[in-house]
């Protein structure tokens, strides 16, 4: 299997995060794109400030690559106008995909309404604007029934408004980003990416970390996934193993 054209590319760390300078932080964001760009991978995940930055590598490259980035990253608490200013930010610098952070904290204290709110405003402004919208939902936040729950959400909201569009929306994992205890995994685990399969479809199902290799690329995709975010895409190209997500 060709997996690059399944892989999000991704490089999210701030300078803080990252213990750099936002100079070295913009030069392992060019080099993220153009190994993209090399490798044929379907997007690159970014940080709205270098949307415009990586449109121009990609145009210039005459390449394929979509551009992508966060949304409401990475809590997701951030207000749906504030979420909404955020994404049009975004559309205004040419972006292609938007990956929103659900509230998934709203969700747990049973706040539905505000969060079906969040979902249908944020999935219009993106597909007004011919772009894909991603839900990240923060599966390590959650328990098998939360997951499933939410996902119905965003699959009956998505469902009830924008059928014809459906298949531009995506239940999405996680953001990488959040703290475990004791080790457990942050990012997609297969039993958490099979309930969420079950319950988007027909929209779309990105796995996001946890992926550490070739071979769980392949199971995830055989599995019904359609996209991987990674911060190791070419090592998983290459049908290597990474401790990275």
């Amino acid at each position: 299997m060709n997996i690059a054209h399944y892989l999000d590319s991704t490089y999210l760390k701030t300078p803080e995060q990252a213990g750099i300078s936002v100079k070295e932080i913009k030069n392992n964001v060019v080099a993220l794109i153009e190994e993209a760009i090399e490798n044929n991978f379907k997007l690159v995940m970014i940080r709205p400030e270098y949307v415009s930055l990586a449109k121009r590598l990609i145009e210039d490259a005459k390449s394929d690559v979509l551009v992508g980035t966060v949304i409401g990253f990475h809590e997701g608490i951030k207000s749906t106008d504030k979420k909404l200013q955020e994404a049009q930010q975004a559309i205004d610098h040419n972006v292609d995909e938007l990956d929103y952070v659900v509230n998934y904290e709203a969700f747990k204290k049973r706040q539905i309404n505000l969060v079906k709110a969040e979902v249908f405003k944020g999935t219009k402004i993106a597909l007004e604007n011919n772009k894909v919208a991603k839900w990240i939902i923060e599966i390590a936040a959650l328990t098998d029934d939360e997951i499933v729950g939410i996902t119905q959400l965003i699959h009956d909201v998505v469902m009830g408004n924008f059928e014809d569009k459906a298949q531009n929306v995506f239940v999405k994992s996680s953001t990488g980003f959040y703290k475990t205890e004791d080790g457990k995994p942050n990012g997609a685990t297969f039993e958490a990416m099979e309930l969420i399969v079950e319950n988007a479809k027909p929209l779309q199902s990105k796995a996001a970390g946890g992926v550490r290799s070739y071979e769980d690329a392949v199971k995830m995709v055989e599995m019904g996934v359609t996209r991987i975010g990674t911060s190791s895409a070419k090592k998983i190209a290459n049908g290597k193993t990474t401790e990275e997500y």
